[in-house]
């Protein structure tokens, strides 16, 4: 159970991280939007500690994860940051902590991201010949959740609740990228997966209708990096097809599933600002803020915490197992684990997309 003084040292980390940073990145580029509060929903790209209070078994749960930063495992899948603690840094706001962490402060927001959660329900994956291996709580769990705070914050005063939320940040997502990756791991090809990018879409396009109706005002929903950019894609799908590899020697067909989900999302994202003229809907390009660290040098295909192989990368042997270790200078790798990112390269990710965004939050100084 969190204590005042854990919430305390985390908000006096946080601002603490912001002054040093604060030579490397423009200060507080989102202070302009004066929120106060933000809400997140997602996956293992936002999770800040649910997955491993659902399951302390779990990879992220065991050091070397949180080595860089919090030199403790926090729930976060890297070596220590991810974007949305940059985000907060940015937007003056401490980091937040996952909804699982009785006692925690909450007064700045509230983290509901899993880090394993698919966008579609576990039994409609089911459906579809495809297991959802690492949590159950998909998107429509984490919105009950918040549905179920939000009641007990603001004691089911619809118009308490409005006037609060009016400053607040809501990010849907990034959701998504496991209920394909569990289908490719599976053994379904990108033509059938296709078949699934309706429902996902449907899924994250009714979560944005969702916290609209609760009171947001500001709803970033982000799409999916180049996944097949990742040790995970290059070790399990693997050809000597060298036509079947980018410029980047990515796996052109995963990442060119990707943009067609990404382009669908947009899509529906031009729906919603249209229903909902009084919100402000941004779609979030995780895909080319990565494309860009890859066409700016900023890139290896190795993994930094793994064994084996050609991209130190084996699922058997999975980074937080014992006699896996990680590098020595995480700084110079964008892959952590062979799955997720290090913290530099959300770093450098989170710059970019706040700059991408900032002019489209509708912001005064």
């Amino acid at each position: 159970m969190a204590t005042g003084q854990e919430d305390f040292q985390m908000t006096l980390i946080s601002t603490l991280l912001f002054l040093v940073l604060s030579s490397s990145c423009d200060a507080q580029l989102l202070s302009t939007c004066k929120l106060d509060s933000k809400y997140q929903l997602g996956d293992s790209l936002a999770d800040t500690g649910n997955l491993i209070i659902e399951n302390p078994m779990v990879a992220c749960s065991r050091f070397p994860y949180g080595e860089t930063f919090f030199n403790r495992p926090t729930g976060r899948c890297s070596n220590g940051l991810l974007m949305i603690d940059y985000v907060a840094l940015e937007a003056g706001i401490p980091f937040l902590s996952p909804y699982l962490k009785n006692g925690s402060d909450f007064s700045h927001g509230v983290n509901f991201a899993v880090s394993g959660a698919t966008a579609v329900s576990a039994s409609c994956l089911a459906a579809k010949g495809v297991t959802s291996p690492i949590t159950n709580s998909s998107l429509d769990v984490q919105l009950d959740w918040m549905s179920t705070f939000f009641s007990s914050a603001f004691h089911n005063d619809t118009a308490d609740r409005s006037q609060k939320l009016k400053d607040a940040l809501f990010l849907v997502g990034e959701i998504g990228e496991n209920d394909y990756g569990y289908a490719f791991f599976q053994g379904k090809t990108t033509e059938e997966a296709k078949s699934y990018v309706p429902d996902v879409i449907e899924v994250i396009s009714d979560a944005v209708r969702r916290v609209i109706k609760y009171g947001a005002r500001r709803v970033v929903v982000p799409g999916i990096f180049a996944r097949a950019c990742l040790p995970i894609y290059l070790t399990l799908f693997k050809t000597n097809n060298t036509a079947a590899y980018d410029e980047f020697h990515c796996l052109k067909e995963y990442n060119d599933f990707t943009e067609y989900h990404n382009e669908h999302l947009k899509q529906v994202i031009e729906e919603l600002r249209n229903e909902n003229p009084d919100a402000v809907i941004v779609y979030a390009d995780y895909y080319n803020a990565f494309e860009w660290l890859l066409r700016n040098g900023c890139f290896s295909r190795s993994a930094c915490c793994g064994v084996g192989g050609e991209y130190n990368f084996d699922g058997a042997r999975f980074c937080g197992s014992p006699s896996v270790q990680a590098c020595p200078d995480p700084d110079r790798l964008v892959n952590w684990d062979g799955v997720h990112l290090t913290q530099r390269a959300y770093m450098l990710m989170a710059e970019w997309i706040i700059r991408d965004i900032l002019p489209h939050l509708h912001c005064t100084a």
